[in-house]
């Protein structure tokens, strides 16, 4: 019995099913999310316990410290023992697991569907895979569609079965509009006061420069988590002679001859502009993932895990 089955019934299953794209979120999908689930939950034993946990006064898991009292705190949480020993009025403090709010930001603009629209298809896959661990987890998982602005939002929710709730609002969701993700984050951080982990999930062709955006949520106290999306044909183009590109946002358009040297130079610069991206974030501490859509998406979540950043 699939995941799908279990959780809500066969009658919800083929509704949600009914409304996907292509089967983007068929059974096989759904079975390999089980197992991201539970392989996510045995590389971060042990570990994510203590990566999450905060101090906080009162009755929580697990003491931790002490700290002065101050005028207002709950006298139950004074350590009495200390008092009489040093005479020094401490407040026991616990430490407390707190659930981790994830905020997925997936890129819309319309480079995303240049070509086949693999981009954004391999985008939604991985949103639902990690969105789905997450749920799993507990956590306070939101989505939020971006362009130039944010465009379209899923509501914070909790608990793997609003898993049918994260395919919806994926499967919906067309490329459209241009990329500006300084601006669009700019409204991000202004709609969500909760600081928490964004993963930012996008090809990173930003006019204005891949770094506005991931600053923007670095100045704002998200942590923020780039997953990018790349296309292989897109570094190398299977072009020759005389012409015409366009600009799939803009519709800017140039006449180009091609040549063997034209292309050579462009998969340098692709390269190089590969070696920007991943440098600005390692310099940064912004973990960052390249995830080439030829890659299964189960095996580039795996590498999400590896990578480390993702579960706190």
């Amino acid at each position: 019995m699939g995941l799908l089955d279990r959780v809500l019934g066969r009658s919800e299953k083929s509704a949600v099913r009914g409304k996907g794209e292509d089967e983007l979120f068929d059974d096989e999908f759904q079975r390999k999310l089980d197992y991201l689930a539970m392989t996510s939950r045995k590389v971060f034993a042990g570990r994510m316990r203590a990566e999450r946990r905060t101090k906080k006064s009162g009755s929580g898991v697990e003491f931790a410290d002490h700290r002065d009292y101050q005028p207002g705190d709950d006298f139950r949480y004074l350590d009495w023992n200390v008092y009489q020993k040093f005479d020094r009025l401490l407040v026991r403090l616990y430490e407390e697991e707190e659930d981790l709010a994830i905020y997925f930001i997936v890129d819309q603009s319309r480079s995303m569907a240049f070509g086949d629209g693999e981009k954004l298809r391999y985008a939604k896959r991985v949103a639902a895979a990690l969105a789905y661990v997450g749920l799993a987890n507990l956590d306070r998982v939101s989505i939020v569609a971006a362009a130039d602005n944010i465009t379209e939002r899923m509501q914070e929710t909790r608990g793997k079965a609003r898993i049918f709730k994260v395919f919806r609002f994926l499967t919906q969701l067309k490329a459209e509009g241009t990329t500006d993700l300084g601006d669009a984050m700019k409204t991000f951080v202004a709609q969500n006061k909760r600081r928490g982990l964004a993963v930012l999930i996008t090809d990173l062709y930003d006019p204005a420069g891949f770094e506005k955006g991931i600053n923007v949520l670095r100045y704002n106290k998200f942590d923020p988590f780039v997953v990018h999306v790349t296309d292989p044909k897109e570094a190398k183009p299977e072009l020759s002679g005389d012409v015409l590109l366009y600009d799939c946002e803009t519709g800017d358009e140039r006449e180009v001859t091609i040549t063997a040297g034209v292309l050579a130079r462009f998969r340098e610069v692709y390269d190089e502009y590969l070696g920007e991206i991943d440098k600005f974030c390692s310099s940064r501490q912004v973990p960052y993932i390249r995830a080439d859509i030829a890659v299964p998406f189960d095996e580039l979540v795996l590498r999400v895990f590896r990578r480390g950043g993702f579960l706190r």
